[in-house]
């Protein structure tokens, strides 16, 4: 690569496919040389916004015809396979947004004709450089709460529909390959241990073709036990609820974090009720409803802040474009996109079966 800039055309002009050419545009020794999408409508902005660019209708012209490093296939989700095995037989290197193909089958496809053709492949996995996130992660890589042996992950929503292709079943919509794909993968790559069983309810709540709820268990061999959740009619009047939430528990203490830009604290207890087996006072004054869960006595909780973290997710390609220099490592790696993959494979035949799925 040599310093020179890197050329890279961007498939795909919907929401995220904007922010890629901006990306690319605002990128030091990147180039936006193309872009291509099937809505000549799109195009159309793409050519008052950025007249020099080039721009297609067809994938397969655009490979021809323009001199590429790189593609960013940012179209619907059924298309990623077949115009990623497209790029690779063209000589480009290939970033796909998440999720990167709709099975595992597909993506091992979509591996194997990179690597035939020696060139990079990797996947748009940003949210591991969320705020919310990286101090979550600290928090479990530091024990800044102890043994950790619970993380809830959380993200609500009111408006119940989807919006564009994202509603229909055979375009790869629902929100388990939306957001599910983001969410699991946070985890997986957070907690560092052998993946022993899936537990999912998947639901169809407002949307008829794909799902807008699921509840997922994640078992780990290290004794933590993951839960996410994700609706997107899953309403309250609380504040800032429509917002991320985090819950992480450990034997010192416990952290919540709530929405994106990360605000929560770190609680702890100044001292740990006696486990004493007589008998004991039971007045209401001793113990409020139960001795356990009463309301505590005045200076028993005590906080301390959210640990400070400094993360991007402009972070993904500043390493992403290194990456394809050669001057470091892939944070986002294939093997790491395809145990994704077969969670959520694992995730959709547990809410079928309502079985516990075995894994790894």
């Amino acid at each position: 690569m040599d310093g020179k800039k890197l050329r890279y055309g961007v498939i795909g002009y919907g929401f995220i496919g904007r922010r890629h050419v901006n990306t690319l545009k605002c990128f030091p020794g990147v180039e936006c040389s193309a872009v291509c999408d099937i809505n000549p409508v799109r195009l159309e902005e793409v050519k008052v916004l950025y007249p020099e660019i080039p721009v297609y209708t067809s994938a397969r012209e655009m490979l021809d015809c323009v001199p590429l490093d790189g593609v960013i296939i940012a179209a619907n989700n059924n298309q990623h396979k077949e115009l990623a095995v497209m790029a690779a037989r063209a000589g480009v290197h290939i970033l796909v947004e998440k999720p990167a193909a709709l099975s595992v089958a597909e993506l091992d496809e979509m591996t194997r004709a990179a690597a035939d053709a020696g060139v990079t492949f990797t996947v748009h996995q940003q949210r591991r450089f969320d705020k919310d996130f990286a101090c979550v992660r600290e928090c479990y890589n530091q024990k800044l709460v102890g043994d950790i042996y619970t993380i809830k992950s959380a993200l609500y929503g009111y408006n119940g529909n989807m919006h564009d292709w994202h509603v229909y079943k055979s375009e790869g919509g629902g929100m388990l390959y939306d957001w599910g794909v983001h969410l699991i993968d946070q985890i997986l790559y957070m907690v560092d241990s052998r993946l022993v069983s899936v537990y999912a309810d998947v639901r169809n709540v407002i949307n008829k073709e794909v799902d807008d709820y699921f509840k997922i268990l994640l078992r780990f061999e290290n004794m933590v036990t993951a839960e996410i959740e994700l609706g997107t009619y899953f309403l309250s009047d609380q504040k800032d609820w429509f917002e991320r939430h985090w819950f992480v528990g450990g034997n010192t203490g416990s952290m919540y974090v709530d929405k994106f830009d990360p605000q929560g604290k770190i609680v702890r207890t100044t001292r740990l009720l006696e486990n004493v087996a007589k008998d004991q006072d039971k007045s209401l004054a001793s113990y409020g409803p139960t001795r356990s869960f009463g309301v505590p006595e005045p200076g028993l909780i005590v906080t301390e802040d959210l640990p400070s973290v400094n993360s991007e997710q402009s972070q993904f390609f500043v390493n992403y474009f290194k990456a394809v220099r050669g001057e470091e490592e892939f944070l986002v790696t294939i093997p790491q996109v395809r145990r994704v993959l077969a969670v959520m494979e694992a995730c959709r035949k547990s809410a079928q079966t309502m079985e516990s799925i075995v894994f790894e």
